[in-house]
């Protein structure tokens, strides 16, 4: 079948991958993208990262204007797909016709439900869009005292900046904060950064958020009691699948995809929204650089069905805070203490690799001045040319 229409839904790194892959394969049609949000495509990591520790502007999220040349159709949303009759519906009653579709429409953040005497239209405060970052960055300006709910990459890079301009950080973690994504040593050595600067750790099984006049106080599980001015919310995320309910697409409730990104010949998927194969099964990997690599096996996949290369998926990871820069090539958590473990310059700067049963490696970067592709050669180096990579440089 000859593609002259392809829909892109999600107007996130995906999304703007996949147009700029489809071109770059020649894809040479008619292109439309419809995003849900309002804005262009920009950097989501940036929100956590650089928004509380830098300056007053939220230029750090800015991306490049999209060179693709596709029609745009932002701030509306998908709300529907019909696959015989290939047509994407929208909100408002539209429909979009196509040869080719990406679905990219990403994930949005998880929540733990209503406050209790909260008014109805209150929404617990998360970070995952530009307007969800204006938002956490205004309300931290008076130094208020916070609890975050939420051990992962997140919630920790959230309770860092808060940390950094002044306010007194809570965070609720039923485990030590970053082991379920890590693994314990790496956790350790974050978890224990973080105390040595100021944040209380605290556990306590489910949490509930109460709105009273002295403020939101969170109850937890085991009956403890916090309160604080502010809460915020990073448990997770959830993919955008509603709009696929009754396209046939979805399996036990979830979008699961081939080693070209294909769900079927004229329909792709990428990012946060997909299942796909990896050394370690199908998973779904919500992470940027995951996304990226996704978007261009798939926009391929999609042109040219098995002609296309296989993905073989790494995982690369970083995150920042309490003074810490974490790069990790591999797949996490890692299992006990490293394999391999060198020094650097500084005293929190150190260089260490994991091998896996399975013959393959994760190699971590703590403070570390590494580029990225030796971090992974390191990642990639067996057993018996460990040594011999390490010796040669990397």
């Amino acid at each position: 079948m000859t593609m002259r229409r392809i829909v892109v839904v999600g107007n996130g790194i995906a999304g703007l991958t996949a147009c700029d892959s489809l071109r770059s394969a020649g894809f040479d049609g008619e292109l439309t993208v419809v995003g849900a949000e309002r804005h262009h495509p920009y950097s989501r990591p940036a929100l956590s990262k650089a928004l509380l520790h830098g300056e007053d502007n939220l230029q750090a999220h800015e991306l490049p204007q999209p060179t693709h040349e596709a029609a745009e159709l932002l701030g509306v949303s998908a709300t529907g797909l019909d696959v015989d009759a290939r047509l994407v519906r929208l909100d408002g009653g539209g429909e979009l016709p196509y040869d080719g579709l990406v679905i990219a429409s990403g994930s949005r953040a998880k929540r733990l439900g209503p406050v209790e005497g909260a008014a109805d239209q209150f929404r617990e405060l998360t970070l995952r869009t530009i307007e969800d970052a204006v938002l956490l960055k205004e309300r931290v300006a008076s130094r208020p005292s916070v609890i975050v709910i939420g051990g992962g990459p997140l919630g920790m890079e959230v309770a860092s900046g808060c940390l950094h301009v002044g306010c007194e950080v809570t965070l609720v973690s039923d485990s030590t904060p970053l082991s379920h994504q890590l693994g314990g040593h790496l956790a350790d050595i974050f978890t224990s950064a973080a105390i040595r600067r100021g944040l209380r750790v605290v556990g306590g099984g489910k949490a509930r958020i109460v709105d009273s006049d002295g403020g939101k106080r969170v109850v937890l599980a085991d009956g403890t009691t916090l309160t604080a001015g502010l809460v915020v919310i990073a448990i997770g995320d959830e993919p955008n699948i509603e709009w696929l309910a009754g396209s046939g697409l979805l399996v036990d409730g979830s979008l699961r995809v081939d080693s070209r990104g294909r769900r079927r010949p004229d329909v792709v998927a990428a990012g946060d929204v997909a299942f796909f194969p990896t050394q370690r099964g199908m998973q779904r990997i919500p992470l940027w650089t995951s996304a990226i690599d996704q978007a261009k096996a798939a926009a391929v996949g999609l042109l040219q069905g098995d002609a296309a290369p296989e993905f073989t998926f790494q995982p690369y990871f970083w995150t920042e805070g309490f003074g810490l820069s974490l790069k990790s090539v591999g797949f996490t958590p890692v299992i006990g203490s490293p394999d391999y473990s060198e020094a650097g310059e500084g005293a929190d700067s150190m260089l260490l690799r994991w091998e896996h049963p399975d013959g393959s490696g994760t190699a971590a970067a703590i403070n570390y001045r590494i580029p990225i592709p030796k971090l992974r050669r390191l990642a990639n180096a067996g057993p018996g040319a460990l040594q011999r990579t390490v010796a040669a440089g990397v």
